[in-house]
């Protein structure tokens, strides 16, 4: 399954525009430590279905 809107926009935020989590919360509303949670939790999804894909890129 794909990212959500929210999930979408962490991962854009955090590696395409540079922000801190703290400036990502702030953009959507959300508490510094929830959007550490939610990239860690997005991140270990994205290795997890890159691995099931790409059995090379596993590790």
């Amino acid at each position: 399954k794909g990212l959500n809107r929210n999930e979408r926009l962490i991962i854009i935020l955090y590696y395409y525009e540079e922000l801190t989590m703290k400036e990502i919360g702030a953009t959507l509303d959300l508490s510094e430590s929830r959007v550490s949670q939610m990239h860690s939790a997005i991140v270990q999804r994205l290795q997890n279905q890159l691995a099931r894909r790409r059995p090379e890129f596993a590790g």
